[in-house]
């Protein structure tokens, strides 16, 4: 760590983006000259990835946008099990699993853009896709990765292919299709922690049209602590268990016709994640007013001190179905239709105070049921190759802490949430080749959504109800040009837009009904209804200019190089400060600019020693408003990852692979304040893993040695000051070792 800040010291003192970029063109002229020396044949080590980022299969080099690609292969090499993992190798992509405590969360923050809270009326701003659906929920995010083909990470707004809610990037999860290989793949891993972790999966062809995959897996992990006043709690603080599967059927009705249908489902649950709260730290605040003390808190911040059983459990449930088709219309034409239902629920929340007294505690359920279609169609059209398309998306949800469970200063509090969302969409991209190196493309999308909401926190003002709608274009402009070396260069300018938010915790109308004379008024009431104080905000624009060059400049290293530059508009802010008068709470509409540099490469050194790395520069400039300077949060400065492996042979012929994996995130702040007084800065993480695998000449089987967070580096997940504590959710990382056993049969 210290030999980190050390090297960066100088780094530091230029220009951010010109520091950042002097480091990626370093890499990027002295790395090919020892590629070349090294070489030792004319045939190429590396093999490019196709993806389908713009809903056409490119190679990823192709595609004139910022995205980290992982096959299958390069998911089980590196011990990426879950979204969450995926966020220690990406530039710029941070991922948090902050939501009510709940394991099964994947909070995905890129370049300055995400959202820390789950319910139903909030949208994540980086959008999660598998096999081309949307998943509209944060809880039951964190996907397990059996049966990937490969996960695509898009950097920067997609507003005109991916739609709303991608403002800062998208996630696409992509599956293994059904195919004619008679195939059965088994795993099983036994590690410390408790860790027990198996799966099966088999692909069949049932005759020459009919083929289909099945995956099954158990996953557990014990906890990193104990509920210390709850000697019956089921679950240990953090312990998760889950079951999943998928089945996929793929039938080839015609030669032009092909269908695939999809289930799958996932069944979790555990103890809440590890979180600690700080009192003394806030001497003003209700916690300590009330006589409480951090000695009051377990002294172990992985431990847990509530004596609430409500909180001590959460758990989690998805399942979902789809269906794909794809047909020829012609030569030059196809389209493809797909739909799909999901329906996710879990129970989750958080003892706030984390002491034995039922002071602030907050058992929550939520539900959503989710429908969505989509018809693509894609072709050419002389030169110009397209793809176009319509979308419809509809969304039911709700969230509840019932006041008979939760409280608030040890009074009965609720919280009912209910939203149902529409969202329609016509979108064009279109594709020229203009000379045999120059290509121009280009789209828009006209997005309209439609929101109903309604809420109830306190029963005399009784349920308030409201709807929105808002409407947007959505645009992008692309340009890549390939070197005679094989070097693509690439500039993009696009838009992205998110629509307007209901609050998602509108305690305030409590006050208003209070301020407008509370049970000294009977209309008070109906005056907050007047008011319409339950109002969507406005949506949130977004536009960003890029360049970048990426591709393969040897047989043995390949780069990927991005600097860009984002504004984003009526951006909503909830920032806390710390002031003479105590606490104070400003909620803002702002600008937001987020700039920087991304660097990727992969480098052959020798025909067995591979070395991966990333690396990632931001800079985000929060426009000050009414005097107030908020910063993005949990958003780190600089991000980067270091993977080198080695493979030897032995005697026997016996293969041996060894890999390390090294990713570092810089401190961050775990709320849009960094007033040092309210303490939510969170500290700077080194995590490290490894691999061995030994793999016999001519087997079936491999077996290996793993360790994941092998110095045991705990960090925070997020910090978030109350103004009457702080709440610290600590992430359930940690070390673990154990062996692995794979075979195919």
């Amino acid at each position: 760590m210290n030999t980190t800040s050390d090297t960066n010291t100088p780094v530091r003192n230029l220009n951010p983006i010109t520091a950042a970029t002097m480091l990626a063109l370093a890499s990027f002229s002295v790395t090919p000259a020892m590629a070349e020396e090294a070489q030792a044949n004319t045939e190429s080590k590396i093999e490019a990835i196709t993806v389908t980022a713009t809903k056409r299969s490119q190679v990823i080099y192709e595609v004139p946008i910022a995205m980290s690609a992982f096959s299958g292969d390069d998911l089980e090499s590196q011990g990426i099990s879950s979204i969450t993992d995926v966020g220690k190798f990406v530039p710029n992509l941070n991922i948090t699993g902050f939501s009510a405590g709940h394991n099964s969360s994947a909070n995905p923050f890129i370049r300055g853009i995400g959202l820390q809270d789950h319910l139903i009326t909030t949208d994540p701003g980086v959008s999660v896709y598998v096999d081309g659906v949307y998943l509209g929920r944060q809880v039951g995010q964190n996907w397990n990765l059996a049966n990937i083909e490969r996960i695509e990470v898009l950097r920067g707004p997609q507003g005109t292919l991916y739609g709303r809610n991608s403002i800062g990037g998208a996630i696409n999860i992509i599956t293994k299709q059904p195919d004619q290989d008679a195939l059965v793949k088994v795993s099983g891993e036994v590690g410390t922690r408790g860790r027990l972790k198996g799966s099966i999966f088999t692909n069949q062809a049932i005759g020459d049209d009919l083929a289909f995959n099945f995956n099954l897996g158990f996953n557990r992990r014990g906890g990193l602590g104990e509920f210390t006043n709850l000697p019956n709690a089921e679950y240990d603080v953090g312990e998760n268990q889950d079951f999943h599967g998928r089945l996929s059927v793929k039938y080839n009705a015609s030669d032009d016709l092909r269908l695939v249908f999809t289930a799958d489902a996932n069944d979790g649950e555990g103890g809440t994640r590890p979180f600690t709260t700080l009192i003394d730290e806030m001497p003003n605040g209700r916690l300590y007013q009330n006589g409480l003390r951090n000695s009051d808190v377990a002294a172990d911040p992985y431990d847990n001190a509530t004596g609430t059983i409500e909180t001590a459990t959460v758990s989690n449930k998805a399942n979902g179905l789809s269906l794909t088709a794809d047909y020829d219309i012609n030569a030059e034409l196809g389209a493809k239709l797909i739909f799909s239902q999901r329906s996710s629920e879990y129970k989750a929340g958080l003892d706030d105070d984390g002491t034995a007294t039922a002071l602030d505690h907050y058992p929550e359920r939520g539900e959503a049921d989710q429908t969505s279609i989509e018809l693509q169609f894609t072709g050419y059209l002389g030169d110009v190759d397209f793809v176009t398309g319509l979308y419809w998306f509809n969304e039911e949800g709700s969230n509840r802490q019932s006041d008979t469970e939760a409280s608030f200063n040890s009074g009965p509090t609720k919280l009912e949430l209910d939203q149902e969302t529409t969202s329609q969409a016509v979108f064009i991209n279109l594709g020229y080749d203009l000379t045999d190196d120059l290509r121009l493309s280009g789209g828009v999308r006209y997005t309209q959504d439609e929101k109903s909401a309604s809420t109830n926190v306190f029963d005399p003002v009784g349920t308030i109800y409201s709807s929105h709608d808002w409407n947007e274009f959505s645009w992008e402009l692309a340009a890549n040009y390939t070197f005679e070396n094989g070097l693509n260069w690439y500039g993009t300018v696009q838009t992205g837009y998110q629509s307007g938010q209901y609050p998602a915790r509108p305690y305030f109308l409590i006050g208003q009904f209070f301020g407008l004379g509370g049970f000294d008024n009977p209309e008070a009431g109906a005056l907050v209804r007047a008011n319409n104080a339950f109002m969507a905000s406005d949506n949130i624009d977004a536009i960003n200019y890029e360049t970048g060059l990426k591709g393969q400049l040897t047989n043995d290293f390949s780069m990927s190089l991005a600097l860009f530059n984002t504004e984003y508009d009526h951006l909503p802010y909830q920032v806390n400060l710390v002031t003479e008068a105590g606490f104070d709470t400003n909620n803002l509409i702002v600008e937001q600019t987020s700039r920087g540099v991304e660097f990727e490469s992969t480098y052959f050194v020798t025909d067995n020693f591979t070395l991966h790395s990333s690396f990632g520069f931001m800079d985000v400039d929060v426009k000050e408003q009414n005097g107030i300077k908020p910063v993005a949060p949990l958003t780190p400065e600089w991000t980067a990852s270091l993977s080198p492996s080695y493979e030897f042979e032995l005697s026997n012929n016996a293969l041996i692979t060894t890999r390390f994996d090294v990713s570092y995130r810089d401190s961050m702040y775990g709320e849009p304040s960094s007033d040092p007084r309210r303490m939510t800065q969170i500290d700077e993480r080194t995590t490290v893993n490894f691999d061995i695998m030994y793999a016999p000449a001519n087997a079936n089987w491999d077996l290996s040695l793993y360790g994941r967070n092998i110095f045991d580096e705990r960090y925070d997940d997020a910090r978030l000051n109350t103004g009457d504590y702080i709440l610290v959710i600590k992430s359930n990382d940690a070390s673990e070792f154990g062996v692995r056993f794979r075979a195919t049969y």
